[in-house]
């Protein structure tokens, strides 16, 4: 392994309406963690990663995707620290992601954005399986970004300890359907299929603004659309052809909207000198 090389992570959008903490979506917004290169900030969160696992030397990162913004940066930033020192140490890329993935989970406390981020595409996760769920129909993702932060600590804070039995198998339902549906590609299915009780109306109770951008997105053709992660930011899922006239009815004053892939390759590592 060469002195300088990048671990490139992709941000994620999670639960996708029912699956809290089960689901995840890796996008196609990069945050990179450069080794070998300074001026190095030992604040930076993917570089205490970096440290906190052995990582030594200069090390900058950037990413084109802000924290506290409901896209896994915190996920991304972790694995990106953990895969350097694990590729540093001698680990092979493959190695590497699976130490990332096994680290930055026990770090975030849940692994839907690790394991999207790490693997890519869309993923289904349960204590430690992880599943690539495959999506049938070509698709994008349209983001609406805030400038407000949200912490993801507090969010979770509001979330109660116990929920109507109802509440429960109505989001069983739903998220089963919705996996049923992107599997097979069936978009009619996606709107009811991301509906949920358990976290999303509390939390977009706090955050109305949010609530009215997933709702006019779904109004202008969306296949459908949810809270990314704890918010404040808002995904939906869309045929290409629709992303543009979505992105235009989205609020812009203090707020940006971005037409994304998904990234299906996840983390990887480019020596100096690769074409990436």
């Amino acid at each position: 392994m060469p002195d300088r090389f990048t671990v490139s992570v992709p941000a994620s959008s999670a639960n996708l309406g029912p699956g809290f903490d089960a689901l995840g979506l890796a996008l196609r917004l990069p945050l990179d963690l450069h080794v070998g290169d300074g001026p190095t900030d030992e604040r930076h969160l993917a570089v205490r990663a970096f440290r906190s696992a052995g990582g030594t030397g200069d090390a900058t990162v950037t990413a084109r995707f802000p924290g506290g913004r409901g896209l896994g940066f915190s996920g991304a930033a972790r694995v990106a620290g953990t895969m350097a020192a694990a590729v540093q140490r001698g680990a092979d890329e493959a190695m590497a992601r699976e130490i990332a993935r096994h680290a930055a989970t026990e770090m975030e406390g849940h692994g839907d954005n690790v394991s999207a981020s790490v693997l890519g595409g869309l993923v289904a996760v349960a204590g430690d399986h992880v599943v690539r769920v495959p999506i049938a129909r070509e698709c994008v993702v349209v983001v609406w970004i805030p400038d407000a932060e949200t912490s993801t600590k507090a969010s979770r804070a509001q979330l109660p300890d116990m929920v109507p039995f109802s509440d429960a198998v109505f989001t069983i339902g739903r998220v089963a359907l919705l996996v049923a549906a992107l599997a097979t590609g069936d978009v009619e299915a996606l709107r009811t299929g991301t509906e949920d009780r358990l976290h999303q109306d509390r939390r977009l109770a706090t955050v109305p603004r949010s609530r009215a951008v997933l709702q006019t997105m779904l109004d202008v053709g969306a296949w459908c659309a949810w809270l990314s992660g704890s918010g404040p930011s808002v995904a939906a899922l869309c045929a290409p052809a629709s992303s543009e006239a979505i992105g235009a009815a989205l609020p812009r004053d203090d707020a940006r909207a971005l037409t994304v892939g998904i990234d299906h390759d996840g983390a990887r590592v480019t020596r100096t000198g690769d074409v990436a």
